[in-house]
């Protein structure tokens, strides 16, 4: 192999991961990785508040949840002690332990 080939393949080794290394230092990076350990471990410790139209406290929740919203933002859902908890119209405040 031309050691102009070597240097060019290394060079673009060195870009990816430095692209790599930066993508991971950004917010959006470090919810990715947040993101990547609550999928593949069942959760993170959380502490999960549900609120009513008012503003009175409906219920909480605590320990190790995955949560999941819908796309229109109307329902919630999470599995916590082997139950399914579906929340629909109602304020939800989680908070990462």
């Amino acid at each position: 192999m031309k050691k102009s080939a070597l240097i060019s393949i290394l060079s673009v080794v060195v870009i990816i991961g430095g692209l790599i290394l930066w993508y991971f230092n950004t917010a959006n990076g470090e919810r990715t990785i947040k993101n990547f350990q609550s999928n593949n471990s069942g959760g993170l410790e959380r502490t999960v508040k549900v609120y009513s139209t008012d503003g009175k406290l409906i219920k909480e929740y605590s320990g190790k949840i995955d949560i999941k919203d819908t796309e229109y933002g109307n329902k919630v859902l999470f599995d916590l002690n082997g139950k399914r908890i579906v929340i629909y119209n109602a304020t939800v405040i989680t908070e990462e332990k």
